[in-house]
């Protein structure tokens, strides 16, 4: 299971610019200008040949202090819920704060406080390092030193952030050979209803209220000849926390169940359509290379119900989720267990085709003609040549190696042309394809 680390602290003291460093990408935003970061940002971390998630839990804008710090201390306590390390961020230009110290605050009474690592950003130079002494003031421990501008400090830090995670767990472990089905979605959208209705018992809680689901477990299937495992999330929420920042929760919970899994059943509901956070899980599916099937939840309670609404709603998820439409979408509802049985079976059948193997021969047979009809622009005056192909055994998703004279000249629009043509030619639907391009 993979790990979570939550950047906290007040606005503007570098989450942003930590997250960009430590995922080495520039997905965050950064400003000068306090409260940039709106929308939560997640990513991955490789240290030492292990991954772990981030997660930058940026601030808001609003014209109330009073309600800027509720909002900050609602995302802490989420961050606290469901990180496994969590990194408090401070300005040492600026000092301790009257909101660093209420973060600091709500961070001592956690369960795990030793689970909290202090940073001391913008760290440039040894006299701010000298400065940083007044942060042991904050009874989180020692602070460390970094500059998440320059990159200096932060592999010590990491170092630091791997000796914390918790050993691995073992008796969640599923087998290996039984395929894990994720059911995920945004809150009360019905997932725990899904679940209930494919194991024929109320095994998890379902309520009104958002954000019911809590724990990620396995739950064996074994019925009407499918085996599989099922990752969905089990617990009731304290009634005080159902108002908290959901859309934050429901991504961090979406990352555990979707990591675990061969197939992803993303829920959406009919009554209210495709909306950004289903994009969001959306994108983390495709980050982690799973197979996804997409089911309309709530189906009853659409009052038009033809065939041309269904196609309506059909084209508007493939449009919103583009360039990648190759995936089953399946109208049902959990409560009158309308088409249930259909989304088991296809999920079943997107795991197999996943597991599709094509022989080199046959590939060969049906790419190479193609290529020669349609062969990649010519670069600099240089023609491109694809003279074999084959799919690349023993990988997680289908892979594709094409050999070219000059690989480096194939961009990715032509790369998109080979994947679209072996969907057509093979049932690849619901799962990745990655095609690379390698050396005569």
């Amino acid at each position: 299971m993979s790990n979570i680390v939550a950047i906290v602290g007040r606005p503007n003291v570098g989450k942003s610019t930590l997250f960009n460093r430590l995922t080495q990408t520039r997905h965050a935003i950064v400003s000068e200008e306090a409260g940039t970061t709106r929308d939560r940002q997640y990513g991955k971390c490789e240290w030492t040949g292990q991954e772990f998630s981030v997660i930058d839990t940026g601030g808001w804008v609003v014209n109330s202090d009073d309600i800027f710090e509720e909002e900050i201390r609602k995302q802490v306590q989420l961050a606290t819920d469901e990180a496994d390390v969590i990194l408090f961020l401070v300005d040492v230009q600026t000092g301790i704060t009257d909101l660093d110290e209420q973060v600091a605050s709500i961070l001592r009474r956690t369960k795990q406080p030793d689970r909290v690592i202090l940073v001391v950003n913008k760290a440039d130079n040894n006299q701010d390092t000298y400065q940083a002494a007044e942060f042991y003031g904050l009874g989180l421990g020692d602070p460390f030193c970094i500059s998440a501008a320059t990159g200096s400090g932060t592999g010590d830090l990491l170092d630091h952030v791997l000796s914390k995670f918790p050993a691995p767990r073992a008796e969640q472990e599923a087998e290996p050979d039984v395929p894990r089905f994720a059911v995920v979605g945004r809150p009360n959208v019905g997932k725990s209803s899904l679940v209930n209705a494919f194991i024929g018992e109320e095994r998890h809680i379902v309520t009104d209220i958002a954000g019911t689901t809590r724990d990620s477990i396995y739950t064996r299937y074994d019925k009407f000849g499918f085996d599989f495992y099922l990752v969905d999330t089990a617990g009731i929420r304290r009634k005080n926390k159902v108002s908290e920042d959901l859309e934050f929760y429901s991504v961090m919970r979406s990352i555990r169940s979707i990591e675990n899994s061969d197939v992803c059943i993303l829920m959406i509901d009919a009554t209210r359509g495709i909306e950004g956070q289903d994009l969001n899980i959306f994108q983390l599916i495709q980050r982690n290379q799973k197979s996804l099937v997409v089911v309309v939840n709530k189906w009853d309670l659409v009052p038009d119900k033809d065939t041309k609404v269904m196609k309506t709603m059909e084209d508007a998820i493939r449009n919103r989720m583009a360039p990648f439409t190759d995936f089953p979408i399946i109208f049902a509802s959990a409560l009158t267990k309308q088409r249930i049985f259909k989304v088991l079976e296809t999920a079943k059948d997107t795991f197999l085709n996943r597991r599709r193997r094509v022989s080199t021969a046959k590939l060969n047979e049906e790419m190479l003609p193609l290529i020669e009809s349609f062969p990649p622009p010519s670069m600099k005056g240089k023609y491109i040549k694809i003279k074999y192909c084959m799919q690349i055994p023993e990988t997680r998703v289908p892979s594709f190696v094409f050999y070219a004279n000059l690989p480096q000249y194939v961009k990715e629009p032509y790369r998109r042309f080979l994947e679209n043509k072996i969907r057509e030619r093979w049932n690849f639907s619901g799962c990745p394809i990655n095609i690379f391009i390698r050396q005569k």
